[in-house]
This record gives structure tokens, sequence and C-alpha cells, in this order.
């Protein structure tokens, strides 16, 4: 399958921007730039100030959606927050999060589970699954809500490397430029 335009400039210019990235700076990632990157909401700063710089800006609730990102309160444990996008809807209370520098410092996860845990089934504290223990985690974590793309169909990671197909963004421009 061919493509053209804007699809395929894309495609080779993000494979480029991997391959002239060194190793060591590929795999740091803060939560923020992260979750920036992925969702397409432009929020910056800390995590503990993205829930209230998107008032006014984002539209802003307590049920998930696939693309919204979730905002964490901060804790003494966690004292900047956290933010992470929603990538999977499971059931009305668990999700799957896609986000960074959680289970490792700097290191990507994609699609673990986040249940909510709040009495009232509102989606204000949730436990998270922490890779070292290859489980939820223990901790319960509030949560301020979840904040909304402005479009539904903004850009997210997994987008990213695949394809039409499944196929890599490498094959991808090679079928392009070729």
């Amino acid at each position: 399958m061919k493509i053209g335009g804007f699809a395929a400039r894309f495609a080779l210019m993000v494979v480029c921007g991997l391959m002239t990235v060194a190793p060591a700076q590929a795999k740091f990632w803060q939560c923020v730039t992260f979750a920036r990157s992925i969702s397409g909401i432009e929020i910056y700063g800390n995590a503990r100030t993205w829930w209230d710089q998107a008032a006014g800006r984002y539209d802003r609730g307590e049920m998930p959606q696939v693309g919204s990102v979730m905002s964490f309160r901060p804790i003494a444990r966690m004292p900047l927050g956290h933010v992470a996008m929603v990538s999977e809807i499971v059931s009305d209370r668990e999700v799957l999060l896609t986000h960074a520098n959680w289970s490792h410092p700097g290191q990507v996860e994609r699609n673990v589970r986040a249940i909510d845990v709040s009495p009232n089934n509102d989606w204000s504290q949730v436990r998270v699954w922490y890779a070292p223990i290859g489980a939820l985690g223990g901790t319960t974590y509030p949560i301020n809500g979840f904040i909304y793309p402005e479009t539904p169909d903004a850009p997210q990671w997994p987008d990213l490397f695949a394809g039409a197909e499944g196929k890599s963004l490498l094959s991808l421009a090679l079928t392009a430029a070729g």
C-alpha cells in the first residue's frame, strides 16, 4: 500500500527523528512531556499544575475517555503529581493507561491497568499497575479527574509506531519514498 502527502512526510520525519536520538536520551521520559506528546494537550509545568491549568482551556470531567489524561493529585511520595493518558476503557471501573516515569525512572509503559477504588465509583481514587511487583500497587492515589483533548482523534503514542495494516512507520516511509 502506498501512502503519500502528509502521512508519508510525517512517517519519514518521525523515523528519522528516532534514528538521531541517542539511546540514553530516548529512554528517559518525564510523565508530563510524554503525556503532552501523545495526548495533544498543550499544558506545561509539573503534573500537579495540569488540572488547574486545564480549567477554561480544555474540558475536564470525572469519567475516563480514550485519549484523555488522568490527572493525579500530589501526595507525600509523589509531590509533583502524575499524568497518564487513557489508552483503553476496559469497564466502568478499569482503564488501561499509557504513561512514563512510573514503574521505572524515565521508562514508558503502555496499556497498564488502573482501577477505580473510590467508594462512590467516581474515579476519585485509583490503584495502578506496578511492574516491579507484577501487580497493582498497594497505594491508593487520589485523582483530580480527566482532561479531555480538544479533538477526540488527537495523535497518540501507539499511532506513531504503527501505520496502515500494522506496518511500521519505517516500512511506510520506504514505501512512500519508493
